[in-house]
């Protein structure tokens, strides 16, 4: 799902194409999309884009008159820059807008439509879409603190809850947690003053980090590589590749569609983390170390345990 950095680039890039330039037309392909019928499509066609913003990780076009055109393109949901008038692809075309500078084509990648598009008129309707979550990046560390602080949740949970913080999802989660060394499922409410600092100083430099690579990366373009996999990341998506700090294998915990991503000596003091329905399986069995599991791998395959090695007490 694109997240702050993502959606950042691609309102800059959107900005630079059609700021002051009206929206002459949206073709909607997909009938699942629109999720509002009041105001009407026809109430921002003709209008010009006065500004754009982004609401945690949607995407916000304003019109005159307090009318805005929403977009949130969940885990699958692209944009593409075409010609003006560019045909809304058969399979996985969800729809077009069009400007006088050309048309932004919306896809979605996935069996699944949950890519949502809604016209919304007054800023009180505009604000009933957002979940509510702190601003990062515009916040200190002491409202950092109490947003973390009012409910109960691992850490994981907590960066990734648009009520508690905007704009962060499964991605940069993972990266922001291995960049403050801390277990994704340690609690909100067990941090020590020193650990909820770093969470608050790794959250930041990580989103305004990739946002600085990301923008490099497209440059005068429009974002064609828009991944939550980046191969520079350190912990998502590498599940068993060497973790760039220490070089042990990044382990993972698996949940429905959810993958999380975690290196044990730089962020579980080298616990392994009980994936939840391999350990209801193996329960007592499941492994607590790297080492434990690498014992139990070897003689599976029908090799003693590795001795101690030389020099070792």
């Amino acid at each position: 799902m694109p997240e702050l950095p993502d959606v950042t680039v691609y309102l800059e890039a959107l900005e630079a194409r059609v700021l002051g330039h009206p929206l002459e037309r949206v073709r909607v392909a997909s009938p699942f999309l629109l999720r509002t019928v009041e105001p009407p499509l026809a109430a921002v066609e003709g209008r010009i884009v006065r500004a754009l913003r982004r609401l945690g990780k949607r995407l916000v076009l304003v019109f005159d008159g307090e009318r805005f055109l929403v977009l949130h393109l969940m885990v699958a949901g692209r944009l593409r820059w075409k010609v003006r008038g560019a045909p809304v692809p058969r399979r996985l075309g969800l729809a077009a807008f069009d400007f006088p500078t050309g048309t932004a084509i919306l896809t979605e990648a996935s069996k699944k439509k949950r890519a949502a598009l809604h016209v919304l008129a007054g800023e009180a309707a505009l604000a009933g879409l957002s979940g509510g979550g702190l601003e990062v990046l515009e916040a200190d560390l002491g409202a950092f603190r109490r947003a973390i602080g009012r409910e109960r949740h691992t850490l994981k949970r907590t960066l990734t809850d648009p009520r508690i913080l905007a704009g962060i999802g499964n991605a940069y989660s993972d990266e922001i947690l291995h960049r403050a060394r801390l277990s994704p499922v340690c609690m909100s409410d067990r941090l020590s003053d020193d650990e909820s600092e770093r969470l608050f100083e790794a959250t930041r430099a990580t989103l305004t980090e990739w946002t600085d690579r990301l923008r490099a990366e497209v440059g005068d373009g429009f974002p064609e590589k828009v991944t939550a996999f980046r191969p520079d990341m350190a912990v998502h998506g590498r599940y068993g590749k060497p973790c760039p700090t220490c070089g042990t294998p990044v382990q993972r915990i698996v949940r429905a569609e959810h993958e999380t991503n975690y290196c044990p000596p730089c962020q579980t003091n080298g616990k392994l983390l009980a994936d939840r329905s391999l350990s209801r399986l193996l329960h007592a069995d499941w492994p607590r170390t790297l080492d434990e599991m690498e014992e139990r791998r070897e003689t599976s395959a029908g090799r003693p345990p590795a001795g101690p090695k030389k020099g070792d007490a």
